[in-house]
């Protein structure tokens, strides 16, 4: 089995921070979100992925990926020129992808649940329907298998309805009257019948190959489609709110490490990880936080839920429920939160008089002033 992750797109939702860096390199726990994704396949077992990149980004992606030994994996980079639809990303990486089974990834997704059993699930329903002739197991089989999630509201989301036979029958984009509660989760399995499905359907009114329609035509055409329900959380992390809310649960899990310096006027309580050069002076880090290399602390409380890159500078501030991106200068801000701040950004209280607010903000901001 191979795997298939989508890291294109404009992350236009994640402005500005995306004006100048890929969304799925955004850091959760201080870890590239993509990265998530390629540790979870190579954990199941998948060696061989195709990364989708779009040409704006793609550079950046490849040089933090590699050639995917850091991860234990190859890896083969594959450039969508448009963001045409996921079924699109399909059909450019038919070269790669041969007639294997594989698992599609959306790049910027966080689920709690590893691919482990998901992908050992999707062997066994092909296994136990092996019939007497290759023509019934074929039959039989099935094609593909989705990841569903219980949400409170379906009509914001892809829909599956399932049938009798607890197999999916239909799926519906944003219905206004859903026929459940289960909403599609960006994770699927594919066997090679989706090539010929991806190359069937036609664009959607806002101009894409959607992969709903083409899992759609496999069942039209009588194959078979399974689903499983998602155990624990599912985030997708293209919006700020949602993205401190995954960094909170992934630094819930964390196990203490203090690798860094502290000063004997400075401590550190709770689960905080503080990583070698990290230095703290005069300062407090209550966890669960990560503190990156090289970042130093002066005179300053660092809350729970904090995400703090490397080579940081933070003095005489509060920060909390942040994420902080790599070489930020944070001084003299009395209270930080509920913040995601970009990359070589300086963040600071001035004492020129008149005392005033002043900025310089980019496109797509948003400044809430106390």
């Amino acid at each position: 089995m191979k795997g298939l992750i989508l890291s294109g797109g404009a992350g236009t939702r994640l402005r500005p921070i995306t004006h100048t860096s890929a969304k799925q390199l955004v850091p959760i726990a201080n870890k590239p979100i993509l990265f998530y994704g390629i540790e979870d396949m190579a954990e199941a077992g998948i060696t061989e992925i195709g990364i989708i990149i779009a040409p704006v980004t793609g550079d950046e992606i490849r040089e933090a990926v590699g050639d995917g030994t850091q991860f234990g994996v190859d890896v083969e980079w594959i450039v969508q020129d448009e963001p045409l639809g996921l079924a699109h990303c399909v059909l450019i990486a038919r070269d790669f992808l041969g007639d294997d089974d594989f698992v599609m990834y959306l790049g910027d997704n966080m689920l709690e649940q590893d691919l482990s059993g998901f992908v050992n699930g999707f062997h066994r329903s092909r296994t136990d329907t092996l019939s007497p002739t290759l023509e019934e197991s074929v039959r039989d089989m099935p094609s593909a298998q989705i990841l569903l999630a219980e949400v409170d509201d379906p009509s914001s989301f892809g829909v599956a309805e399932i049938g009798p036979d607890d197999e999916v029958v239909r799926l519906v984009e944003k219905p206004d009257d859903p026929p459940s509660n289960l909403a599609l989760v960006g994770i699927y399995l594919f066997d090679s019948s989706i090539h010929e499905a991806v190359a069937s359907i036609q664009p959607s009114p806002r101009g894409e190959l959607e992969i709903t329609d083409a899992i759609q035509w496999l069942i039209d055409d009588g194959r078979r489609v399974c689903h499983e329900v998602l155990d624990g959380w599912w985030i997708d992390t293209g919006k700020k709110d949602p993205l401190l809310e995954c960094n909170r649960l992934v630094l819930d899990i964390l196990d203490r490490s203090v690798a860094g310096e502290v000063d004997d006027r400075s401590s550190v309580e709770g689960r905080v990880v503080l990583e070698t050069g990290a230095r703290l002076v005069n300062s407090t880090v209550r966890g669960p936080a990560v503190i990156g290399a090289g970042t130093i602390i002066t005179d300053s409380h660092i809350g729970p839920y904090s995400s703090i890159a490397v080579d940081c500078v933070v003095n005489a501030s509060e920060i909390d429920n942040s994420v902080i991106l790599r070489r930020a200068t944070i001084t003299d801000v009395p209270r930080l939160t509920d913040s995601l701040v970009g990359r070589d950004t300086v963040v600071t209280r001035g004492d020129s008089r008149p005392r005033a607010t002043r900025v310089m903000i980019g496109d797509h901001c948003n400044i809430e002033i106390e």
